[in-house]
């Protein structure tokens, strides 16, 4: 099974290209392949875990009961290590987050010209299926965690005391006059601060995995002998490097969280 091309660039572009509904220039079109994709593996992250909790049992558990009990205990241990506050809410969370997460970079190990095969027989041009990525959906999950830093914070200090930590941190002084001063550049570094984190959370996901999905189409491209080989061996490194970038996402959620409840 393999896409007819032109050339190796032309190749690249269509598995590097995307569903758009819209015009592609603008601000306002969606990539509908990111959208479709992330919400049905979200969905099917769902459906395990809400299938799996119907039919736990207390006895003898089957092997795919213990190894959702291994994921979650794995999670929950994150968080008692690295969350020091009293939110019920942080391990659903990190657990939403790494399993999510890690489903949208799995699906990158599929073969790779079976779904843009399979959507070009129906008509449709371009078909990525590996959320992460594409930035807007790393973006998205970013952005996400940010409001839940906000609303960490606010929760925790109230208007004041959050609000308070842009004009009195990272410089501290206890004279009212050098308090003053110091406001507006502890504004700065402050929303410096809490801005790179959602950057760095985004960035670091989308250029792992858009990397990944460039090298693939690079091997998918070199002579037929060289592809199984390269291909296997890529395979499995990059099942690595997806469940690490969905353990760092969640890491470094946890960590973000917790900093946004402690007192400086």
């Amino acid at each position: 099974m393999r896409i007819d091309y032109d050339s190796p660039g032309e190749y690249i572009d269509h598995h590097l290209g995307h569903w758009v509904i819209g015009d592609p220039d603008s601000f306002f079109s969606i990539h509908f392949d990111t959208v479709l994709f992330s919400t049905i593996l979200g969905l099917t992250f769902f459906l395990i875990f809400f299938l799996v909790a119907r039919r736990v049992t207390t006895g003898t558990p089957g092997p795919f009961q213990n190894f959702i009990e291994t994921i979650i205990d794995f999670i929950d241990e994150q968080v008692r290590d690295s969350y020091h506050g009293t939110s019920k809410l942080v391990a659903p969370i990190a657990l939403t987050i790494f399993i999510w997460v890690f489903l949208m970079n799995v699906v990158k190990l599929i073969p790779y010209d079976l779904f843009p095969y399979l959507a070009q027989m129906v008509g449709i041009e371009y078909l990525r299926i590996n959320p992460t990525s594409d930035i807007n959906a790393t973006a998205g999950l970013a952005l996400g965690v940010f409001v839940m830093i906000m609303f960490f914070g606010l929760r925790a200090k109230g208007f004041m005391g959050f609000g308070g930590e842009f004009l009195t941190s990272p410089f501290h002084a206890s004279n009212p006059v050098f308090k003053v001063l110091l406001a507006p550049i502890n504004l700065f570094f402050k929303v410096v601060e809490e801005l790179v984190k959602p950057f760095s959370l985004a960035m670091r996901l989308f250029g792992n995995m858009y990397a990944g999905s460039l090298i693939f189409t690079l091997i998918a491209i070199s002579p037929w002998y060289l592809q199984w080989a390269l291909g296997f061996g890529w395979s499995v490194f990059k099942l690595l490097v997806i469940t690490l970038q969905a353990f760092v996402f969640m890491a470094l959620t946890i960590v973000y969280l917790s900093m946004a409840e402690e007192e400086h």
